[in-house]
């Protein structure tokens, strides 16, 4: 059974779009982002299972693909026609999935690196072994059942501020009482339980296809390259003074990458 799915608009512009927050964040993270695409877009943003006001995942199933059936519940809501998606992170890769499973539904993607580790690891299997142990802290400490301590480990890889002691208490609980659902996202970011990686799937998806990156992320421009060399009409931009978590950082700057790239967008 879906969750109970809480989303929230900004903006009124002409253009509906549909945008996924990132792991551990929440549906207001898109506000920034949003006001300042007010003119061009209707933003409509979903908080995932397990965070903001959505409910939490029953741990039926996968936890993607309940994420990505409240997509399109969403978007059944929202939207007659085609939309614009704009995804962050573990939100850029249901936005891929959507853009490959349901490509009727959508007109263009732009996906801030999106964790779909997967891809990488089929096109170079060194990488395989560079990520688990890039990830050993994080997995012994889950292990161990200390999710404090993992998402310490979690934040200092992808949080770009480096000091989880300087994040307000509440923030760090927020992330703490939530970090299972990282691991839970290890079926289809690392194995490919979706099958996305099957022959002819990622052609699906000809709408055009914008993949950003932060100048200062750890592994988001070799990710992002085995994804969109699989895409028929993907295109790829690196933003410079900016890591991982760019469009809560540096929303302006993101945003004004959206709407370059959506000018060109019918």
């Amino acid at each position: 059974m879906s969750p109970h799915i809480h989303h929230r608009s900004f903006g009124d512009g002409p253009r509906t779009a549909l945008a996924i927050h990132c792991s551990l964040g929440h549906s207001g993270a898109w506000r920034a982002v949003g006001a300042a695409l007010g003119d061009v877009l209707t933003l409509h943003a979903y908080d995932l299972p397990n965070h903001g006001r959505s409910g939490d995942w029953d741990r039926q199933g996968i936890m993607h693909d309940v994420a990505t059936d409240m997509a399109r519940a969403v978007l059944e809501k929202v939207a007659e026609g085609p939309v614009d998606l704009i995804g962050h992170s573990f939100g850029a890769t249901v936005a891929l999935r959507l853009a490959i499973e349901d490509p009727e539904r959508v007109r263009s993607a732009t996906l801030f690196e999106p964790v779909y580790f997967a891809a990488l690891m089929a096109d170079d299997p060194d990488f395989a072994a560079r990520y688990h142990r890039q990830t050993e802290d994080f997995e012994a400490a889950m292990d161990a059942r200390d999710h404090a301590a993992a998402a310490r480990s979690f934040n200092e890889t992808w949080g770009d501020n480096g000091d989880w002691d300087k994040i307000p208490a509440a923030h760090r609980r927020y992330m703490t009482d939530r970090i299972q659902f990282v691991r839970d996202s290890a079926p289809v970011l690392v194995h490919d339980s979706a099958g996305l990686l099957n022959k002819g799937q990622f052609e699906r998806a000809i709408q055009p296809v914008l993949l950003i990156e932060g100048a200062a992320s750890p592994m988001a421009s070799a990710v992002n390259h085995s994804i969109a060399r699989r895409l028929p009409n993907a295109s790829q931009l690196t933003l410079s003074k900016m890591g991982h978590m760019g469009p809560i950082t540096h929303p302006g700057e993101v945003a004004a990458a959206i709407r370059a790239f959506l000018q060109d967008v019918a």
